[in-house]
């Protein structure tokens, strides 16, 4: 017990509000200390090339998997691929791996779409919690720009196989958000083009928010970059540097993410936010329309009705990427948690 106790005293002395601790859990304060050392590096060349592609053809129901160095060009000689398909990448998170939620949450997402292909990008060799938290999270840091340059690689190498730059979209949940940022930045340095759109969900914020900007996802890494906040000043950025960025709900707990719902200790609110974005985007992709999304000064006006007159647009898949600023949507409406 008496051990315990020193534990705790020490997350609480990391950060001058102990209200901080208690609101967003010992974890993501110790993310937040000075204790973690956030490298963003871009002269570290670590190798990635064990980070695996995996590639779908719902429509024909197959399916394959290389090495990312490989892909593109082994998916051509395996596959007649359309290139008039819309080619749908999807970066996850930390921790993340192929065979985890999110990925199968966009997998299923995109099962009855037709005329698209999907990818999945499975970087857990790298980004993996083996080695403990802190120090799991700083390497997975460093990993960030080689991961984001082979991403943006790997692009360029289907745009020159004929898949045009107006129809692919990239989605990253979380470091995989945050990894986008560097992608469209290479992409455009090989094709002298911008993908279509960057969709980064609820994107790291340890290490991050606080960086300089292009070490960000931010506006300009694509024809149209739009970002989701599930967890503001949690696990996600606080960040407002997209295109359009919107706030579900208030952008920091999700509804029945409360800690008051949980029996354990630490970042169980947070993980449950941070999550509960990616479950929110993805039910647009089959309900288009789901969410409205008002321009909004903060979300304390939206709730009171003060932005109803303002512009208003459709957040989700079905966003028709022609709105800027800051807004607001509520999930409530439609029972999605």
């Amino acid at each position: 017990m008496e051990r315990v106790f020193y534990i705790v005293c020490a997350f609480l002395f990391l950060d001058t509000n102990a209200n901080w601790v208690a609101k967003y859990g010992p974890f993501r304060t110790l993310l937040y200390s000075d204790w973690i050392t956030c490298d963003h590096s871009k002269d570290l060349n670590l190798n990635v090339s064990a980070t695996e592609v995996f590639f779908y053809d719902f429509q024909n129901d197959y399916n394959y998997s290389y090495t990312i160095d490989s892909a593109a060009e082994a998916i051509r000689n395996a596959y007649n691929l359309d290139v008039t398909r819309r080619l749908i990448l999807f970066v996850p998170g930390y921790k993340s791996h192929i065979a985890r939620n999110a990925p199968e949450i966009i997998r299923m997402a995109f099962k009855n779409v037709p005329n698209i292909y999907l990818m999945i990008l499975d970087h857990s060799i790298y980004t993996s919690a083996q080695g403990g938290r802190v120090k799991s999270y700083e390497r997975s840091v460093n990993y960030t720009y080689d991961l984001g340059k082979a991403v943006g690689q790997l692009l360029t190498k289907f745009r020159l196989i004929g898949f045009e730059s107006k129809n692919i979209h990239c989605i990253g949940h979380s470091l995989g958000g945050q990894i986008l940022g560097y992608a469209g930045s290479m992409y455009y340095n090989m094709t002298s083009e911008k993908v279509w759109r960057v969709t980064g969900i609820d994107p790291a914020g340890p290490c991050f928010s606080n960086s300089l900007i292009e070490d960000q996802i931010r506006s300009g890494i694509a024809e149209y970059v739009e970002v989701y906040h599930c967890n503001a000043g949690g696990l996600g950025t606080t960040s407002v540097l997209a295109d359009a960025d919107f706030f579900l709900n208030d952008g920091k707990i999700q509804p029945l993410c409360d800690a008051n719902f949980f029996n354990s200790f630490g970042d169980s609110e947070a993980r449950c936010s941070h999550k509960s974005c990616v479950k929110y985007w993805a039910e647009t992709v089959s309900n288009p329309g789901w969410y409205l999304a008002w321009k909004c000064d903060s979300y304390k006006e939206f709730t009171k009705g003060k932005c109803a007159a303002n512009e208003v647009t459709i957040a989700g898949y079905s966003n028709p990427g022609n709105a800027t600023g800051v807004f607001y949507a509520s999930t409530a409406t439609y029972g999605v948690l």
